[in-house]
């Protein structure tokens, strides 16, 4: 496994977005008194042309933080699918769309580590595996040393990346577990792991062995959420299912429009959490680490912000509106602490007391954000 250099002093942020803070919350620390920061983004895939706010927002706090932090991109880096050959007719385009992201976190001294999604890889697609192999040679090419992509080649991972003596990063690529089509494989690849067992005994051993370090574990598909992949859809989808593909698009279907969200809460996608693939892999991973669990499981995939300590899954953090006006229905699960459909990512300060602090970011349309959510992590 590969183990990148400390950040800086070592200075971790994580930052999610959503809405207006409780009335007792722990107050933003002085910049002294923070080790580390790491920021947690996910579906970015899809940044504006004439200035991204979610982006915006992030530069602005990385330039704050500096080298004293680290910014995690929870996959589907690129919409709609994944990066297409050099000689595709919207190469450029999506070219533009992965160097916005790069380009973010360039110049602050920030380390930036990337994982796949499944939109990554060709969303779900036959040449999915070349798409991520693709994008990774580009991303690594745009942003030089402080910017990796993780795990690399399509492999499963996991991959250790320890920031500093205070945060070790597991990266996973959770698409390779629901891939259909051509995936780096035992006995022909030469991935490190290549097999569910490998990687389930990699995983336990980089819990096990993170000694004092604070574990985030990164990938793309979240344990739990209160979203559509969640299994949970509004009125409005059963009644204009149409909207989902177009909005404006009012054409009611009552009884036909329900088929869609139906079969998808009964497990017709391997992408939502009802599909005997999905269930099959984070009941494997939930498994590989029940005895060492990290401080928390951070990912995408949903296009809301949601903080979960769920009593099943552990400490859940879905930061999935990387995209400004990319946002989906979301609503409570058991242990949801904070949920929101709206833009933003999110943000932990690692302090040098020993205390670890989350904050969620909502960002507004022109780049403003605020703190909509905050809480001490025990």
């Amino acid at each position: 496994m590969r183990r990148s250099a400390p950040v800086g002093s070592g200075l971790l942020a994580l930052v999610l977005a959503g809405p207006a803070a409780p009335a007792q919350t722990p107050g933003r620390s002085e910049p002294d008194a923070i080790a580390l920061t790491l920021f947690l983004i996910g579906d970015a895939g899809q940044p504006a042309k004439r200035g991204e706010p979610v982006l915006i927002s992030l530069r602005r706090e990385l330039a704050l933080a500096g080298a004293r932090a680290a910014v995690a991109f929870l996959g589907d880096n690129l919409y709609p699918a994944g990066l297409p050959p050099p000689d595709h007719r919207d190469r450029k385009e999506m070219e533009r769309r992965l160097d916005a992201l790069v380009d973010a976190t360039k110049g602050s001294g920030a380390q930036a580590v990337f994982v796949p999604g499944n939109h990554d890889w060709q969303k779900s697609g036959k040449d999915g595996w070349e798409a991520v192999k693709r994008e990774e040679l580009h991303l690594e090419a745009r942003g030089g040393p402080t910017v990796s992509f993780e795990p690399s080649g399509g492999c499963p991972g996991p991959e250790l990346i320890d920031i500093s003596d205070r945060l070790r990063l597991v990266a996973l690529d959770t698409q390779w577990w629901l891939h259909a089509h051509a995936r780096p494989e035992d006995p022909s690849s030469a991935c490190e792991t290549d097999s569910e067992a490998e990687v389930l005994a990699s995983l336990r051993a980089a819990l096990a062995a993170a000694g004092g370090r604070d574990v985030v574990v990164l990938s793309h598909h979240p344990f739990v959420s209160g979203g559509p992949h969640g299994g949970r859809f509004t009125l409005r989808q059963h009644l204009f299912p149409l909207t989902d593909a177009k909005r404006g698009l009012w054409l009611p279907l009552p009884l036909i429009g329900s088929i869609y969200p139906k079969s998808r809460e009964s497990g017709a996608s391997p992408q939502d959490q009802a599909s005997r693939e999905y269930r099959h892999m984070r009941e494997s991973l939930a498994r590989a680490a029940a005895d060492h669990p990290p401080l928390a499981w951070a990912a995408g995939h949903e296009h809301a912000l949601q903080v979960i300590e769920s009593p099943d899954w552990g400490r859940v953090l879905v930061s999935g509106t990387g995209s400004f006006g990319h946002t989906s229905h979301v609503e409570n699960v058991p242990g949801s602490l904070y949920r929101a459909s709206r833009a933003g990512y999110m943000r932990i300060d690692f302090l040098r007391d020993g205390t670890r602090r989350l904050g969620v970011i909502e960002v507004a349309k022109d780049g403003s954000s605020r703190e909509s959510f905050a809480k001490l992590l025990e």
